[in-house]
């Protein structure tokens, strides 16, 4: 019988010798599977802050977002972007259709729905951001681009807020395209103070286009 047969033979009757539970205490343990935090995917929901519209007269559209707060029931809460066809979807009771209802009517009918599967539920309804009224500042302004309606607000008013004309603007010559509409607007005369009819109330979808 060579060396390391005899070797071998000794380190197997050594290791039948060692107790069962010491051998599992060195045995190498097998990795921790790491598992990752999940949320709910309404769980940062409450991130955003609400749009500053009123509740009783801002009738939501396709694209707005609402924020729904349910008391002590995190999982139903959460922001919920109003489709194309005018509804969302809620966690407990599915589809609901809000295009062109106010806020409150809306927290009105979702209470009314959850109180079918919970004990008299405290709802909160808030517009996140509105994406269903929108208009465009086009041309020789600071800022241009696409807006959200979101307060009533004449063309002045949203000029200011773009903040202004640029150098070379054409004040008098500015356009409101609304539709097949084309309204004039001097800035000149509304600053000071003359023909202040012609400063109109900004409506969804109009482009204020500055020359």
């Amino acid at each position: 019988m060579d060396l390391q047969h005899v070797l071998r033979n000794a380190l197997a009757v050594i290791t039948l010798m060692i107790p069962v539970g010491l051998q599992a205490q060195n045995a190498p343990k097998p990795p921790v599977p790491v598992v990752e935090e999940t949320k709910s995917p309404n769980a940062n929901a409450t991130l955003e802050a609400a749009a500053p519209v009123d509740p009783k007269g801002y009738k939501l559209g396709p694209e707005d977002v609402i924020g729904l707060k349910v008391w002590r029931e995190p999982e139903l809460s959460g922001q919920f972007v109003v489709r194309p066809d005018g509804k969302i979807t809620l966690p407990l009771t599915g589809d609901m259709a809000v295009e062109g209802k106010t806020l409150d009517s809306v927290k009105e009918e979702i209470t009314k729905a959850l109180s079918q599967q919970l004990n008299r539920p405290e709802v909160t309804v808030s517009l996140l951001r509105v994406g269903s009224k929108k208009y465009y500042l086009v041309g020789e302004v600071n800022r241009t681009g696409m807006f959200p309606l979101i307060v009533p607000i004449t063309v002045l008013e949203a000029l200011n807020a773009a903040g202004g004309l640029r150098e070379f603007a054409s004040k008098k010559k500015i356009v409101i395209l609304r539709g097949t509409q084309r309204i004039k607007f001097n800035y000149d005369e509304v600053m000071k103070g003359k023909k202040l009819e012609q400063n109109i109330l900004i409506e969804n979808g109009d482009q204020v286009f500055v020359p």
